[in-house]
């Protein structure tokens, strides 16, 4: 590893926003959505969450203490008597979840018998909101769609010409063998998925779906739809895993699969905090989810570090809720982020955190500070790649962080795809029966995940690591691009470390799709 420090700023909102040169339009590569929720004790599943008076300077907190009634219940009489209300325990994995307006509950909490960590999961009240509208992304034209309608052939979806993806990682070749398992969902860790969509409709696990902003699941009037101005980002991705082979719109890598909306991204504000994040992985483990896909980083820090008491606690309790999930059998896989930047350095320089009040500059040891869940011991780790099967210019890279590469699009101007496709991005579903490109890691996340989501199709008793290691065992090698310029300007713009088998910007190489269903 390479003893200096690279600026994170780039990194800010990273899988949530992307822009990509050329007059193109910025893209959305994530979502993220508001501070605003907050669900008491006596709240039910299928209660819609809603704030109180007393929330106004009221902070969300996490406090971990020992799997099981006894430890929850011990704590519970402790928060109560430091100003806390419980707003939900997640007793399987010792998380609970609480509002507080005294601004030492933490330091006060932290000192009481059982309790391992214990944090605040922003730092910004309860109350705050953020007026941060997406930027304008791709939508498809009508014209797009008519010539790609009559370039499709036979059993090819109307705008299957248009996803240069799907080949790129032999997805087209293993749908004439299998389009997966009905037994097997996949779900959304995102900013809500309209289930409405002729695409999605087919293939939607509804039992399996929730919202979990504010920490609390509740599946009541379809909570996990996103709605009016809200992001679109959780849609996009749950089209790349499982859009139905039906004759019209896109195809999914994992088309015969379902999949299910986990909504943890904040309406408003559109961020990820750790209370929806643990609720999302818990709700997946307790509901069958065979594999999550994870296409963002827990705010309101791009890197946790367990150096602060604080942060800690975050990576704490997502670390339980995804290892939770994890041996409940479900395969965690996240996109490593848009900041370009090389993970596998000692040091960064993280301009960006926290991004819910006013960020200030640090620089972050990397092995003690996490993005999470993507850094989590046990997530696969992926890269992007664009049309022309090199990481996306935009990709972090690291080698030893990276687990898996796959396609996430890149600027047309800089990987253009061959005909007929003609844009560099990924084309998806949007919310309203609508169609649209973006790109990103969180583009080329949900390829991977709808890979694992093929390998359990075709091995329905193989555990996690089973599945996992299939995974990386079956991809495709690639070596290092040596050298590295995107952009044809005569300057390299990375360096990739490690051999073909193993490298720092493919990891172990391209997910294959194929031999997911066919080994």
């Amino acid at each position: 590893m390479t003893k200096h420090h690279r600026t994170a700023a780039g990194f800010l909102r990273s899988r949530r926003v992307l822009a990509l040169p050329l007059g193109v339009a910025l893209v959305s590569a994530v979502a993220f959505l508001p501070g605003t929720a907050s669900a008491r004790p006596a709240a039910v599943p299928d209660a819609p969450a809603s704030a109180s008076a007393s929330d106004a300077a009221s902070m969300s907190y996490v406090v971990n203490v020992r799997p099981g009634k006894g430890s929850s219940a011990y704590a519970k009489k402790a928060i109560t008597k430091a100003g806390g209300d419980v707003v939900i325990a997640y007793d399987k994995i010792g998380v609970i979840v609480v509002h507080s307006a005294n601004p030492d509950f933490a330091k006060t909490i932290r000192k009481v018998k059982g309790v391992q960590s214990a944090g605040a999961t922003r730092t910004a009240p309860l109350s705050a909101q953020a007026d941060d509208a997406l930027e304008s992304e791709r939508p498809l034209t009508a014209a797009e769609a008519k010539a790609a309608a009559g370039k499709a052939s036979a059993g090819q979806d109307e705008l299957e010409p248009l996803q240069w993806d799907l080949p790129a990682m032999k997805a087209d070749k293993a749908h004439e063998i299998s389009l997966g398992s009905r037994k097997v969902t996949v779900g959304v860790l995102d900013s809500g998925v309209d289930d409405t969509h002729p695409d999605i409709a087919p293939n939607f696990d509804r039992e399996a779906s929730a919202s979990c902003v504010g920490g609390v699941p509740v599946q009541k009037d379809n909570a996990w739809r996103p709605v009016a101005g809200e992001s679109d980002h959780g849609m996009h991705v749950a089209g790349t895993i499982a859009a139905a082979k039906n004759g019209t719109g896109v195809t999914g890598v994992a088309p015969g699969v379902k999949v299910a909306s986990l909504k943890v991204a904040e309406p408003k504000s559109r961020m990820y905090y750790a209370e929806a994040v643990v609720c999302g992985f818990v709700w997946a483990a307790d509901h069958g989810v065979d594999v999550t896909n994870n296409s963002y980083y827990t705010d309101p820090w791009l890197f946790a570090c367990t150096t602060d008491d604080d942060q800690k606690a975050l990576v704490d309790a997502v670390g339980r809720a995804a290892r939770y999930a994890e041996r409940k059998g479900a395969v965690n896989v996240a996109a490593a982020g848009n900041a370009k930047t090389d993970l596998a350095q000692d040091e960064i320089l993280d301009e960006s955190s926290p991004n819910d009040t006013t960020p200030v500059p640090r620089t972050i040891n990397t092995k003690d500070c996490l993005d999470l869940p993507s850094q989590l011991p046990g997530v696969v780790t992926v890269s992007a790649t664009g049309a022309k099967g090199i990481k996306a210019s935009y990709s972090n890279y690291g080698n030893g962080v990276i687990d898996i590469a796959a396609p996430g699009g890149d600027s047309t101007k800089y990987q253009a795809p061959e005909a007929p496709a003609e844009d560099g991005r990924i084309l998806s579903t949007l919310p309203g029966g609508k169609f649209g490109y973006k790109g990103g890691t969180s583009m080329a996340s949900p390829h991977a995940a709808g890979v694992a989501a093929l390998l359990k199709s075709t091995h329905p008793h193989a555990s996690p690591a089973r599945i996992k290691a299939l995974l990386y065992r079956q991809a495709d090698a690639m070596a290092c691009t040596d050298p590295y310029d995107f952009d044809g300007d005569g300057k390299v713009d990375a360096v990739c470390e490690g051999g073909k088998n193993r490298n720092g910007f493919y990891g172990v190489g391209m997910a294959d799709a194929l031999d997911a269903v066919r080994k």
